[in-house]
């Protein structure tokens, strides 16, 4: 499929991912609407923070995705969507669960249902990782069983059942695309790469984590914005699952020491029971399986492997390290 001409909505655009997405289509040349959560403020979110360039050339609506006649009325008009919406903090999920089931079940519903009544030409629908939880095998490729190890993860699964059972109950044209711990600039705080950053550059002496023994296969964030447009551009995997991630399997101990030593801090790393998850929730390790996605999608990581997380590392460093961004967090509290 061919995007060019194509006007493209993309929802969670006030987010981390989605913003950077929305950044990427434009510079890219295409038409963008933008569907950012309905506050008071008038806030778009990060899309607040984007170059005027960028913002002069959106069409922005304000809404929720747990609203089906806000969301359709969203879609009219639009070709593709490319639906990010969600809630994804997992310890939240273990507070408020039926938040998540509204937010990410019902939100997908209401995209697919709309998708199916405009005849929108491709939708891509967000998944994660941790709908597999812990890997029985590596790489963990689409064919892994998927286990629900948190309520936010179950409201994930959920998502994507609903999504591909559009697409075979009503030829609905739906993706699912399951990129892997995306990182970068504008990630939340309640993300790991983003906390150990941030509590460095606040000049804190102990840096508090949860447990440091899992795996996590880290992607920088513009890879999974490019993730995005070349699965919409996709014919082949349509009604289908298609991972993204880099490749490359490290600790999260091992990446507060590499992330430690890159910004030359002198500090320690202690264990905060609060940021630990059930024993059982735990999803212990990760590593994506990305041949699919190369060889059906023609994309691959550019920040792929040791090398490429380093690299992805150093520029998300350089982001967090601004005062001025940096200011956007509250280093000395956890963020759930």
């Amino acid at each position: 499929m061919n995007l060019n001409g194509k006007k493209i909505l993309v929802t969670g655009a006030d987010g981390f991912i989605g913003s950077h997405l929305v950044e990427t289509l434009v510079k890219d040349g295409y038409d963008v609407r933008a569907f950012v959560l309905y506050n008071s403020f008038g806030s778009w979110g990060w899309l607040d923070k984007s170059p005027d360039s960028i913002k002069q050339q959106i069409e922005v609506i304000a809404g929720d995705v747990r609203d089906p006649h806000g969301v359709k009325e969203a879609m009219k008009g639009c070709d593709v969507v490319l639906h990010l919406a969600a809630l994804i903090a997992i310890p939240y999920s273990y507070s408020s669960p039926s938040t998540y089931v509204e937010t990410n079940v019902q939100g997908t519903l209401n995209i697919v249902q709309a998708a199916r009544e405009l005849n929108i030409e491709r939708v891509i629908c967000t998944s994660t990782s941790e709908t597999y939880g812990t890997a029985l095998f590596v790489p963990i490729t689409e064919e892994h069983p998927l286990q629900g190890q948190s309520p936010y993860s179950a409201s994930k699964i959920g998502a994507d059942m609903i999504a591909l059972s559009y697409f075979t109950s009503f030829d609905t044209p739906v993706t699912v695309l399951r990129p892997f711990n995306t990182y970068g600039p504008r990630q939340s705080a309640r993300a790991v790469i983003p906390t150990i950053i941030s509590q460095v550059a606040a000049g804190m002496k102990q840096i508090k984590l949860g447990a440091l023994s899992p795996t996590r296969d880290f992607t920088f964030v513009t890879d999974t914005a490019r993730g995005f447009i070349q699965a919409a551009s996709c014919d082949d995997i349509v009604g289908q699952v298609t991972n993204i991630g880099s490749g490359f399997e490290i600790s999260i101990g091992d990446t507060a020491q590499a992330i430690i030593d890159v910004m030359g801090a002198d500090v320690e790393i202690i264990c905060d029971e609060q940021r630990l998850r059930p024993e059982k929730s735990e999803v212990n390790r990760l590593f994506a399986g990305i041949d699919k996605a190369k060889e059906v999608m023609s994309w691959s990581p550019e920040f792929e492997g040791l090398e490429g997380f380093k690299k992805g590392v150093a520029k998300t460093i350089e982001w967090f390290t601004n005062p001025d961004n940096l200011a956007n967090y509250k280093t000395d509290r956890y963020n759930v």
